[in-house]
C-alpha cells in the first residue's frame, strides 16, 4: 500500500468536515461560541487609583467598588493600584486608565494635555472639600512658620502631590517661608510623611489635612502627639476623571452609578469600605482655584 495516500487521508477528511460545518446552518451552540469570541476581544474598562495610601491598602479599599461597577456595567473592570506616584503618573500619561482617581494637580494637567474630564469628587469625614496642612510634633518647640527655617519638611508623595507638596509650599510661601529656607524631603505617600515626623526623621510634614484622620495612620501612631501648625482654605476634594473618548452614555452611566451609591445599604457598605461618605458629581471648573495655586507655586498654567 502507498504510504503517501495513508498520510494524506486524514487531512482530506479534515478539509471535508470543515466545509460541511461551515455550510451547515448556525445552531444555538455556534451562536454562543460567536458571542464568546466577540466578548473575548472587548477591551476591559480600566480604573486607576493613585497611591494616596500604600498599594495593598488601596486595592483592599476599592475592590468592592470596582466589583460593583463591573456588575452594573455588565463588562469586565480592572483595578490598577500602582505603588508609587511616578509609576502611577507614567500610566496616566500612557493612557492606560479609562477612569482615574487622582489629585487635583494630576487632574488639571490631564484635562489640558491628556483628554480627561472630572465627573466625581470624594466626600470624606463629612465634607467634599480638602486642604493642606503643615503638621509638627507637639514637643518639637516649633510654634510658628519662622521656626521652620533651616528645618527638614517631609512632603508626602513627591513633587506632583497637590495637597502634600504644591499646596503646602503655597501655604509656606504666603506665610513668609520660601523654597530654600528649609530642607525638602519626600516620602512615598502622605501617611509615610506623618510616620517620618512622628519618629523624628523630619521636623514637619506637609500633607492633606485629612491624612491624620486616616485609619491606617491613627492605628499605627499616636496622633495626639502631633499638631497642625498651618492649614489652608478648603477646596474641592480629590477628583475622579474619565477619558474623553469614553462614549457619553457610558460616561453618564458610570457617573450616575457611583454618585448614587449612598442611596442604598449595599452602596453605603461599598463607600464605607473605601473610606468614603459619598461620591459627588463634579465638573472641570471646580478645580480653577487649584490652577491658580499651581501657577503661583510652579509657574505652570493649566
Amino acid at each position: 500500500m502507498n504510504n503517501k495516500h495513508i498520510t494524506a487521508l486524514p487531512f482530506t477528511i479534515f478539509v471535508l468536515i470543515f466545509f460541511i460545518l461551515c455550510s451547515a446552518p448556525k445552531t444555538a451552540l455556534s451562536n454562543h461560541l460567536d458571542k464568546n469570541l466577540k466578548d473575548a476581544h472587548l477591551k476591559p474598562f480600566v480604573v486607576g487609583i493613585f497611591p494616596r495610601r500604600n498599594k495593598s491598602v488601596t486595592r483592599r479599599l476599592f475592590n468592592p467598588l470596582i466589583r460593583y461597577l463591573e456588575t452594573k456595567l455588565n463588562h469586565r473592570v480592572i483595578l490598577k493600584t500602582p505603588a508609587t506616584f511616578s509609576i502611577f503618573w507614567e500610566d496616566v500619561e500612557d493612557g492606560k486608565y479609562d477612569l482615574v482617581h487622582f489629585n487635583q494637580y494630576h487632574y488639571i494637567i490631564s484635562k489640558k494635555n491628556l483628554g480627561y474630564t472630572a465627573i466625581l469628587r470624594n466626600k470624606e469625614f463629612g465634607k467634599d472639600t480638602l486642604s493642606s496642612a503643615i503638621i509638627v510634633r507637639k514637643d518639637s518647640g516649633i510654634n510658628s512658620v519662622d521656626d521652620l527655617k533651616g528645618k527638614t519638611i517631609v512632603f508626602g508623595g513627591g513633587p506632583k502631590a497637590m495637597q502634600s507638596y504644591i499646596y503646602s509650599r503655597y501655604l509656606l510661601k504666603h506665610s513668609g517661608l520660601v523654597a530654600g529656607n528649609y530642607i525638602e524631603d519626600f516620602s512615598i505617600n502622605p501617611p509615610n510623611a506623618l510616620f517620618a515626623l512622628y519618629y523624628k526623621k523630619a521636623d514637619a510634614a506637609g500633607v492633606g489635612d485629612t491624612t491624620i484622620k486616616l485609619d491606617m495612620v491613627s492605628k499605627q501612631i499616636d496622633t495626639n502627639k502631633l499638631k497642625v501648625l498651618l492649614r489652608g482654605v478648603e477646596l474641592p476634594h480629590l477628583p475622579w476623571a474619565i477619558k474623553d473618548d469614553v462614549p457619553l452614555k457610558l460616561r453618564q452611566l458610570i457617573q450616575n452609578t457611583l454618585a448614587s451609591l449612598h442611596k442604598t445599604s449595599q452602596g453605603k457598605e461599598i463607600l464605607k469600605a473605601a473610606g468614603l461618605d459619598q461620591l459627588i458629581p463634579s465638573k472641570d471648573n471646580d478645580y480653577d482655584k487649584h490652577r491658580k495655586i499651581v501657577e503661583d507655586v510652579l509657574g505652570e498654567a493649566y
